[in-house]
């Protein structure tokens, strides 16, 4: 485990004092911490208004074309296809797309989601030709597209109309422009003038279908409601593709929230019930962005990783109870053997980085045959991780080399990867994250100038993990009155994480190992004359996953300075304020560093 330098944030500026003197210093803070530093910007922050902060979908240009020729195929009876994505933001479009289809009337429709190992991401060009021979008039594509041009001109010469709605990095436009679809619904277009630029897959098919319901020309009637009942589906593509939760992104989740409390969906329902996800708090507990992050989307996404994504489709529109329930079990057992699996596979690259000695090369290779495609990109997130440095997981199927990387913050992994562009097939992706196809007989190669490259990335910056920190309090300022102010910060993820505290020189009360192994820490602290306080430090007492077994290094009488969450702790019905430790230093043993 690679130790990591705290850094707090830069304290507020005066002028933001007293710019805003009705808020506590520390929610100004966190408030600064996220760039938000205007009335306007506060004020949807902490008070989401669904009529007021979500856009009018009609600002993307082209999303008038896009309703009109959605009706003329509803009116018309025409096939009409969605093609989605194998992932939960994929799927969940997909779901978003049909459902409203379906309010609108329309009775020839259906899905096509790629298999992740045999078509890969994105609409290829034997897809076009099966769903054309179909007679399908219109395909709608959701979370793809952007990058198909050669695909979407093969659509139009067969009689095929392609509505793009997407998300993703817009290519450098080849020569002639980008696909020349009936329109394109993507708010990262140049020209484009939609507000909201973070929107996920599933939010900008929920754009899509907000229109198509605000058509009075479609005569939907109680049309807000029925936006409304989708937003569970954009909670979770949003959570799950990890997009900032910031502006129009954030109300979408916050609301979203609600109605996944409450969902109308069967198999979701089943889903909760099956992975437990109430029981995170304790009973009765409503759902939260993690419980989306770490329970919901990856059971989701394992259909796509281990068998198909239309399980996980299926799930989302069933409205059969013992289909539902079938499903729900079906993707839970899918994620219990994707997580072993996994493990496995991670097992077996820490022991490849061992016995290849990479610990200390600028980036980790990993080459394994007949690794499944779909678990690779854990496993170079896992290295990644462990290693603070570019991982590369490979696999050989069936005479290819396919890949895919994560990276650290101070690396361009995907700038890396297209300055070797001629050594792919083809190849994708964004800053920290990539996936690719080699070609024949470019590894060593690849593997050479790719560490080069990175190598002299290295020699110019300080590469170190670092612990950001939100603001310094004292035990004294955790109260229950604090809690419920930081209750208008969710809800958190990307953009918005939950806010770490750093608290210097506390005194240990008590120190108890609790777990089945003793694996977890529970402290009693106080300082000063405040009252004491508990915090929890999951797997601190575990050596191999935090370096240091602090249940074995800590006594009663230590000063320590720690980094927490608060939360809340639920027993018996019974509710106190809990610390959840991020990390722990004994006092002035480690500087912290302040963020200029």
């Amino acid at each position: 485990m690679i130790e990591k330098n705290w850094q707090l944030s830069p304290a507020l500026a005066p002028k933001i004092r007293e710019q805003f003197p009705e808020l506590p210093e520390v929610v100004l803070q966190l408030l600064f911490n996220r760039g938000l530093t205007t009335q306007e910007k506060i004020d949807e922050f902490l008070n989401p208004d669904y009529g007021e902060d979500i856009h009018d979908p009609f600002l993307f240009r082209e999303m008038p074309k896009a309703v009109e020729r959605i009706g003329r195929a509803i009116a018309n009876d025409e096939l009409i296809i969605v093609h989605g994505d194998y992932d939960a933001d994929g799927v969940c479009a997909a779901a978003i797309l049909i459902s409203t289809l379906k309010i609108l009337g329309a009775k020839h429709l259906d899905v096509f989601l790629p298999d992740r190992e045999l078509e890969g991401y994105g609409i290829n060009k034997n897809t076009i030709e099966i769903i054309a021979a179909a007679n399908a008039k219109l395909l709608i594509s959701c979370d793809c597209g952007i990058s198909n041009k050669a695909e979407v001109e093969l659509a139009n010469k067969l009689g095929l109309d392609v509505i793009i709605t997407d998300h993703h990095t817009v290519p450098n436009p080849p020569a002639g422009g980008p696909p020349p679809a009936f329109a394109i619904i993507h708010p990262l277009m140049p020209n484009e003038n939609y507000p909201d630029k973070s929107l996920s897959g599933g939010g900008v098919a929920f754009k899509l279908a907000q229109a198509l319901l605000k058509n009075n020309e479609l005569g939907i009637r109680n049309n807000v409601s029925a936006e409304k009942w989708l937003l569970d589906l954009v909670a979770i593509s949003t959570v799950g593709d990890m997009m900032p939760l910031l502006g129009e992104s954030r109300t979408l989740v916050k609301y979203g929230l609600i109605v996944l409390n409450k969902t109308k969906r069967l198999g979701l329902r089943h889903l909760i019930e099956i992975a437990r996800v109430n029981k995170r708090n304790g009973g009765g507990q409503t759902l939260d962005t993690h419980n989306i992050g770490f329970q919901i989307a990856p059971r989701l996404n394992a259909a796509g990783r281990m068998k198909h994504a239309n399980s996980a489709y299926q799930l989302l529109i069933t409205e059969d109870n013992d289909e539902a329930l079938e499903l729900a079990r079906e993707l839970d057992h899918n994620n219990q053997d994707r997580q072993k699996e996994t493990a496995e596979m991670l097992a077996q690259a820490n022991a490849f980085v061992k016995e290849e000695k990479q610990e200390n090369s600028p980036a980790i290779f990993i080459l394994k045959d007949n690794w499944p495609i779909g678990l690779i990109g854990l496993v170079a997130a896992r290295l990644c991780e462990q290693f603070y440095r570019p991982a590369i997981v490979m696999t050989r199927k069936d005479g290819a080399i396919h890949g895919s990387g994560r990276s650290i913050d101070e690396i361009d992994i995907i700038s890396k990867i297209a300055a070797l562009k001629d050594l792919f097939k083809k190849f994708g992706g964004h800053p920290q994250a990539c996936g690719f196809t080699l070609k024949d007989d470019t590894l060593e190669k690849f593997k050479k100038e790719f560490n080069k490259l990175v190598g002299e990335e290295v020699k110019k910056k300080k590469i170190s993990p670092v612990l950001s920190i939100d603001a310094e309090l004292k035990l004294a300022d955790i109260t229950w009155g604090l809690y419920d102010l930081l209750q208008k910060f969710e809800p958190f993820g990307e953009a918005n994480p939950e806010p770490g505290y750093l608290i210097k020189n506390i005194t240990v009360v008590n120190v108890m190992p609790v777990g089945a192994q003793g694996q977890h820490l529970k402290l009693t602290v106080k300082q000063d004359n405040s009252p004491t306080h508990k915090i929890i430090g999951f797997c601190f007492g575990d050596e191999n996953k935090v370096g240091t077994n602090w249940c074995a290094a800590l006594k009663p009488g230590d000063k320590i300075d720690v980094v927490v969450q608060i939360s809340v702790n639920v027993w018996n019905d019974n509710r106190e304020l809990q610390l959840k430790l991020i990390d722990i230093k004994l006092s002035d043993t480690k500087p912290i560093i302040p963020n200029s």
